[in-house]
């Protein structure tokens, strides 16, 4: 399996990138972190798009950049593909012009892409004959995403893609975008600052502050983690937990699932047993006790022991982080609480979780709750 490799740096006016990582060559790998963090500019140093970065970028075992060796591969060269924000389609051409445009001027790459592939994946097909101007800001970029496939790129570059889009908009694309690399085999590298986006399609991500790299790893692991709250953002703080359906009570309706041996309720999913669920915790939405609660509405309520606890002593705040059978779960209390409970490493506790704070856009391939 191949790698992309960066050491770069570029500064401007107000401004210093200096990244350094290793990306593998397979499914989305997310560029995350608060607005102006550098991730879009760092999409645009690996696309070639800013000339004056200096520093190396090694695409499976190919140099794009080597700044000591005068080495520079235009963009046009290097077969990476780029999704901004905005769609940029081309408005006197129709949705099949646009895609047509693209797979003309494509390299003779076989990678098994093409005008049916494409049009099947992202189900274009009900849009091919109308403009740009009369479609949906979801349905622009489903068509700019496909425009972009055609070129045949060997790595997808998208730039915050979903920006200008609702939550209905964006519950509608995010299945069709979590599918690109297993259905084209080209790895993704998704910059957003929507942490919902990433916890639902990356499987490794990177974190950026001030330009520079402050974590990378696996999702469920960086999102762990206590030490970067005002990169991660205090609000949406949260963990990814997978886990397998059990059952549903239609009588209810609601849907049993279990995670590490323990289990899980929640409304009910479109998801058949067996199969995996991705759900996001938000730390917010998890409540801590030392005795077995009783005579509560909370349905789920999961045994675990204090992993980590990160006072924030500036606020009235605490982070803490239970461990559930091996994963991590993130809640958000008041450092009076953590006082009065007594809670240290090593505490056993009780924990919390409202069946409605499961985020109901993050069930794997996109289903939604009913």
């Amino acid at each position: 399996m191949g790698e992309l490799f960066f050491d770069i740096s570029l500064g401007f006016e107000g401004f210093q990138l200096s990244a350094e990582a290793r990306v593998a060559l397979h499914g989305i790998t997310a560029l995350f972190g608060p607005s102006g963090s550098g991730k879009s500019t760092l999409l645009r140093v690996l696309a070639g798009l800013e000339t004056q970065a200096r520093g190396t970028i090694t695409f499976d075992g190919e140099d794009w950049q080597q700044s000591g060796a005068g080495i520079f591969v235009p963009p046009h060269k290097r077969g990476a593909g780029f999704v901004f924000q905005d769609a940029r389609l081309f408005p006197h051409l129709g949705v099949h012009g646009n895609l047509s445009f693209a797979a003309r001027r494509a390299p003779a790459r076989e990678n098994g892409i093409n005008m049916e592939t494409v049009i099947k994946a992202l189900d274009l097909a009900p849009l091919l004959p109308r403009r740009p101007a009369s479609l949906s800001g979801g349905e622009r970029q489903r068509v700019a995403i496909g425009r972009t496939l055609l070129s045949r790129p060997r790595l997808l570059l998208m730039d915050e893609p979903l920006a200008a889009l609702d939550l209905k908009r964006k519950a509608e694309i995010l299945p069709y975008i979590e599918k690109l690399p297993g259905t084209f085999g080209v790895p993704v590298i998704y910059v957003s600052h929507a942490i919902d986006e990433v916890a639902q399609l990356a499987s490794r991500m990177i974190v950026l502050s001030n330009g520079t790299k402050i974590a990378e790893g696996g999702v469920s692991d960086v999102l762990e983690r206590l030490d970067l709250p005002e990169a991660a953002g205090r609000f949406e703080a949260g963990v990814v937990l997978t886990a397998k359906v059990l059952s549903h009570d239609t009588g209810y309706h609601l849907t049993t699932l279990e995670h590490k041996g323990q289990k899980l309720v929640m409304p009910l999913a479109n998801l058949a047993a067996g199969a995996e669920a991705r759900l996001r915790i938000r730390a917010r939405d998890v409540a801590l006790a030392t005795k077995q609660p009783e005579g509560i509405s909370v349905r789920n309520i999961l045994t675990g022991t204090v992993r980590e606890i990160r006072e924030e002593a500036q606020t009235a705040h605490a982070e803490v982080l239970v461990d559930i059978g091996g994963a991590g779960l993130r809640a958000r209390l008041t450092r009076a609480s953590v006082a009065e409970l007594g809670l240290q490493p090593g505490t056993p506790v009780f924990a919390l979780v409202k069946s409605i704070s499961f985020d109901r856009r993050m069930l794997a391939g996109g289903c939604e709750l009913s």
